[in-house]
């Protein structure tokens, strides 16, 4: 499929042979260019310089492979690559330098509170304040623009030292103080007002850079010509600490990912979340191409190991289902593992087959998962994954487990997407600024329902707690900011400060279907206190108060304390044509740790109860399925990923099984929809359209399934 337009609407397959500075000595050209023609390549990223110049540059400050011998990799490559016909990013890697720089240039460098430089292997991190980011970074941009003209700029070191490690150097202390008219903070403590400021302070530091390199390339190369950095899609990982996701998003017509493979708390499905996050930021019709590792990742890393076939496969294809572009990536020109070679190019083939289908599409979806950066650094502080990362994995687990079409919803962007929503979850989302408190409150008496949990907008600005929640008052909710954190993890099952549960009500709630024949669920959390103020509120669960597992002679709840009262979920209709529910127990962060299904099942009823038992989308049959939906035109797309049997972490997928018989439900109006199709061979699948849905039969599904209904 020929595209038009600059480069960033063109390439959509991608490769990088991310060198070794050995390989000047074989850089096995002839190879890499059979390979991007069998893999309908159509971009690469080759390392040009930073760390190691792989090309003879005249500036003595630079390190260049001493393994280049007086040639040009650099100049080969791109060569190779024009006669191709592929678009090139130049790599760089721009975060530290080697001791013989640091003893000629020591200003450029990050330094601890004794002034020492701070190590990083054999070299040492350079600070983003100073000389080498602003003018020697700048001096090299434009040399190699002038001399080697790539299309644009990517590199994925370009933040310098994350929010744990403060740089005391003269630059970083005089702009601090006259940009805040503060002394940098004595350390890295969250409960200094002074440090907070500082993290802040630092995003700004690292996105000022990331607008004077667009601006130097772009002054020095043309308006296409692009300094992308490099960022990764999730949002309450450690990566994602100090740079703006949505600024570069907002900035930029193409996002280079730098998200290679599942880790230990999240599933393949987050690879489609991936994408459907990133678009959100950068908009429907940008490209995201996602680096996607050969090389086997795990408990272990193994960089010149082939990574298992169906490990990246499935990666890749719900990486693709979330709108993702493909790039393959490799560590080095030559491997002696050559399986990682084989892999990936059925997924290839399959998305040149395809291609039509995989862009200028929106995502329908009738659920909002609300994120933001503030709540990951804010309110995540030292620890994001427990406050943040666990409770929205807890979600994205039921979502995909309930087979809900949702879609990441920035908070920033509350106003933009609750429109075309009807339920927004926000998974213990503390900080919220007044503006998105106010679209959230928009969005509720316009009709929308939510589903909140934990100290949802009990935060604001840089984590201080808010003096009066205007959400708690529009719902009739008083709630503290004690309570959370109050037992920690159990150290041992023996251990029973968590052996806590949940206490259900004699007179079920619709949410509490399929608990008939229990009493209690198992908790193992904290809660939040809070005190329903309206009557409106229906209490489904209340607290029940830890007790001994063991011995068993002990294991019993005391008469006087088989139910607290204290409220840990609660439910209504909010007045506007809404519902809404509200979790104090935080079950999204204890299910998003341990999966307990009886948690998992709460949740999906919560979810389902919010949407009126009308959901979307709707799927039944067996299986683990992640599931995407697209308006393209006139056309509805919907993408089925197999993860039956996938489903465990980390990282070494080999027993998938096919499922099916499947029936697909899509509540929307059928808008004269009449046949559906299978993509890319054509076979027709069965359509029944009904006065406000349509009907969908699918008898098997091995991998991966892309119906065109139309």
């Amino acid at each position: 499929m020929t595209q038009t337009g600059p480069w960033y609407r063109r390439a959509r397959r991608w490769c990088q042979t991310n060198w070794s500075q050995i390989d000047p000595s074989e850089p096995n050209l002839p190879f890499w260019r059979n390979f991007w023609r069998e893999n309908h390549i159509q971009g690469i990223v080759v390392n040009f310089g930073g760390i190691v110049a792989y090309y003879p540059s005249p500036d003595p400050l630079q390190y260049v492979s001493p393994y280049l011998a007086g040639g040009d990799l650099v100049l080969d490559t791109l060569r190779a690559a024009r006669e191709e016909g592929l678009s090139v990013l130049a790599r760089m890697d721009i975060n530290r330098g080697d001791r013989a720089l640091l003893e000629r240039r020591p200003q450029w460098f990050s330094r601890d509170k004794q002034g020492r430089p701070y190590p990083a292997g054999d070299r040492y991190v350079t600070c983003v304040n100073s000389g080498y980011y602003k003018e020697f970074i700048p001096s090299t941009l434009r040399y190699l623009i002038a001399k080697y003209a790539p299309d644009g700029f990517t590199d994925n070191s370009w933040q310098g030292l994350g929010a744990g490690n403060i740089c005391y150097c003269d630059n970083c202390r005089e702009k601090f103080l006259a940009q805040r008219g503060l002394a940098l903070p004595e350390a890295a403590d969250w409960e200094d007002p002074v440090y907070r400021a500082w993290v802040d302070w630092s995003v700004g530091c690292r996105m000022e850079n990331f607008r004077l390199y667009n601006r130097v390339c772009r002054e020095a190369g043309g308006p296409d010509c692009l300094w992308l950095g490099m960022v990764n899609a999730n949002p309450v990982g450690q990566h994602c600490a100090l740079y703006d996701l949505k600024e570069i998003g907002a900035s930029s017509p193409v996002m280079m990912s730098d998200h290679q493979s599942r880790d230990g708390l999240n599933g393949f499905e987050q690879n489609s979340l991936n994408g459907l996050l990133l678009h959100g930021l950068c908009g429907a019709s940008a490209l995201v191409p996602e680096s996607m590792a050969s090389y086997a990742r795990g408990v272990y890393t193994f960089r010149r190991g082939a990574n298992p076939p169906q490990e990246r496969q499935a990666w890749m294809r719900c990486g693709m289902a979330g709108g993702l572009s493909p790039w393959l990536h490799f560590i080095g020109a030559v491997q002696e593992d050559r399986r990682m070679f084989q892999s990936g190019k059925p997924l290839m083939d399959w998305h040149l087959a395809v291609e039509p289908y995989l862009y200028d599409r929106e995502p329908l979806a009738d659920i909002g998962l609300v994120w933001s950066q503030d709540n990951t650094r804010f309110y995540g502080r030292d620890d994001p994954q427990r406050r943040c990362g666990h409770p929205f994995r807890g979600f994205t687990r039921a979502l995909t487990q309930g087979r809900f079409a949702y879609l990441p919803v920035h908070a920033d962007h509350i106003r933009r997407d609750g429109p075309k929503l009807r339920l927004l979850v926000l998974p213990d989302v503390a900080l919220l600024t007044d503006e998105q408190e106010e679209a959230l409150l928009d969005f509720l008496r316009a009709g929308g329902s939510v589903l909140l949990t934990g100290r949802t907008g009990l935060l604001t600005g840089l984590g201080e707690p808010r003096s009066s929640s205007r959400l708690d008052a529009l719902l009739g909710l008083s709630r503290r900011l004690d309570g959370l954190n109050a037992h920690g993890q159990a150290a041992s099952w023996e251990a029973w400060s968590l052996h806590n549960y949940l206490r259900l009500p004699r007179e079920r709630h619709p949410a509490l279907a399929g608990f008939e024949d229990t009493d209690i669920l198992a908790f193992g959390g904290e809660f939040t206190p809070c005190r329903p103020e309206d009557e409106a509120w229906q209490v489904l669960a209340t607290y029940v108060p830890p007790f001994p597992i063991y011995p068993p002679e002990f294991s019993y709840m005391p008469p006087e304390a088989r139910d607290s009262g204290q409220p840990l979920l609660l439910a209504r209709e909010t007045g506007f044509g809404g519902r809404a529910c509200y979790l104090s127990a935080d079950i999204d962060r204890r299910y998003g740790e341990a999966a307990h299904p009886d948690q998992g099942l709460l949740l999906q009823n919560l979810l389902r109860w919010c949407l009126a038992d009308r959901p979307l989308l709707e799927v039944r049959g067996r299986g683990y399925l992640d599931i995407r939906l697209y308006r393209q035109g006139q056309r509805l797309l919907l993408h089925l990923n197999n993860l039956s049997g996938m489903e465990q972490n980390p990282g070494f997928a080999q027993s998938p099984y096919p499922t099916g018989p499947l029936e697909i439900l899509l509540r929307l109006p059928p808008a004269g929809y009449s046949s559906a199709r299978l993509l890319p061979e054509g076979r027709p699948v069965r359509l029944e359209a009904g006065q406000d849905q349509l009907r969908l039969c699918l008898d098997s599904l091995e991998e991966q399934a892309l119906l065109c209904i139309e």
